[in-house]
Parts: C-alpha cells; structure tokens; sequence
C-alpha cells in the first residue's frame, strides 16, 4: 500500500481542518496532507512538511507522530493506504487556503465529524487526548468503516 501523511495544527484548544476542494476526499474536512513523493520526499516527514506547504501555506517546525493508520478499501483497492498522522503545534506563517484545501480552526469539542471521512470519530479523539495509536479500518460500502482496530502504543 502507498504511504500517505495527515497533519493536524494544533492551537490552544483548536485544530486546524481543511476542507478538501479537489482530488481524494473532496467535500470532507480533513487534516493536510497526501501522498510520499519518490521524487520529492527523502522521507516520511519530508512528505508532511511538504505537504503542509503546498495545502496550507505554513512550514511545520514541530511535528509529532501520534499515529500509523492502515485504510483498506476492499472495494476501491487503490484508495487503500499507509497513513502517518503528526500533530503540529509550532509552524512558521498563516494557514491560507490553496486550490486543493480551505483551511478552517475548529474548537476540539466542536469538531465536524458528520463532515469527515467516518473512521476520523474512532481515532481522533484518542489522539487529542494524548495517546499514540496504531490501527486498521476496513472501508465497506458508502465510504463507511465496516471493521476497525485501535491498538495503543508507546511511541514511534
């Protein structure tokens, strides 16, 4: 499976969500972030910090990988993915939106799970309260989960 990143700029109680406009996962909010870039991206975390750039403008100083997602799509294998999720609490620049994403702060308690891609209301919450996670979501029909497993973790 290819390996994705999803970065989350974390603000006081806030988080930093953008509304996909194009390409996978358009009309849900989401965290910024895509694909690793053989020609790009020396490594995982290369792919984030360049990936924050292009969607939302801002140079990541301080990530923090808190979870490793394993999407499997049974039905459209090529969605299937390797995610790597960072939260980032100190970056250089404003968040603004691009062609590909329109940036949005949310209060935590307020987050926009009916709008999101729906394993987001398994995993997230576990990852703003602190804890690391390493999980499996099965997609089935309508881009719903049909299976998940969260496994917490020390680190990585």
């Amino acid at each position: 499976m290819k390996d994705s990143t999803l970065c989350l700029l974390i603000k006081d109680d806030k988080i930093l969500l953008g509304m996909k406009k194009r390409g996978f996962g358009v009309g849900k909010w989401n965290g910024v972030g895509g694909k690793f870039d053989f020609s790009k991206d020396k490594d995982i975390l290369g792919a984030a910090i360049r990936e924050t750039k292009e969607e939302i403008g801002v140079s990541p100083n301080s990530l923090n990988k808190v979870a490793f997602l394993r999407f499997h799509f049974p039905n459209k294998e090529e969605w299937s993915q390797n995610v790597h999720v960072f939260l980032i609490d100190k970056w250089d620049g404003d968040p603004e939106e691009s062609e590909e994403m329109r940036p949005q702060w949310f209060e935590v308690k307020e987050i926009p799970y009916a709008s999101m891609w729906d394993d987001d209301k398994f995993w997230l919450p576990h990852i703003l309260a602190g804890k690391k996670i390493d999980a499996d979501f099965v997609f089935g029909d309508g881009e719903k989960i049909a299976s998940h497993n969260i496994n917490f973790v020390s680190g990585f």
